[in-house]
């Protein structure tokens, strides 16, 4: 399944969740999404951002449940993904969900009394917030590169096995033929004697 449509499910699940159990089952749900992203892009995304997904991959195993926890026995979201199809629309999506479990995991921290509890939060706030900068930390590399360099491959496919590895989309230059792309002709459309 796609990385984004896994996300959008782990936000709802995020969002729908009242009891402070099935909140800390969501969260741990989107650390293990998180894990598995950053280990799939560790294999198969752009060389560039391997070491940083390697260190998402970590982060994302950190702030996750232990295997005897509820989330892992049922968790089977993670271990659906399979594609990558928008490299740059899965990490936004998966920034915006770090930063929703952060904020859920403040909310549980300050309602309870009970202090394991307590301190499993705040070890998880942190390495949501760790895998939040590691995410952005991605979209920079992504937007240099962007801007550095014109796209190659099969427009931002990452698909498991690396059949598909390609660059972020930019914009390309208007025309076609054996128009050189540093030379782009830029017209004011308010000025109507501009030429063609």
């Amino acid at each position: 399944m796609d990385a984004e449509r896994l996300i959008s499910i782990s936000r709802s699940d995020l969002a729908e969740s009242r009891a402070v159990p099935d909140i800390m089952a969501a969260v741990w749900q989107a650390q293990c999404l998180a894990q598995a992203i950053g280990d799939h892009l560790a294999l198969f995304g752009p060389q560039e951002l391997r070491g940083e997904a390697r260190g998402l991959g970590e982060t994302g195993s950190r702030g996750g449940a232990g295997p005897d926890h509820p989330a892992r026995r049922t968790g089977a979201a993670a271990s659906q993904l399979s594609e990558v199809l928008d490299l740059h629309g899965t990490l936004r999506a998966l920034g915006a969900l770090l930063g929703e479990v952060g904020m859920a995991l403040v909310g549980v921290a300050c309602s309870t009394d009970e202090e394991g509890l307590y301190w499993q939060c705040i070890e998880a706030i942190d390495a949501a917030d760790e895998a939040g900068d590691r995410v952005r930390v991605m979209l920079r590399r992504m937007a240099a590169r962007g801007r550095d360099r014109p796209p190659e491959g099969a427009g931002g496919r990452w698909v498991r096995g690396g059949a598909a590895l390609g660059a972020v989309p930019v914009a390309r230059p208007a025309g076609g033929g054996g128009e050189r792309p540093d030379r782009v002709r830029v017209t004011d459309p308010a000025d109507s004697t501009a030429g063609p």
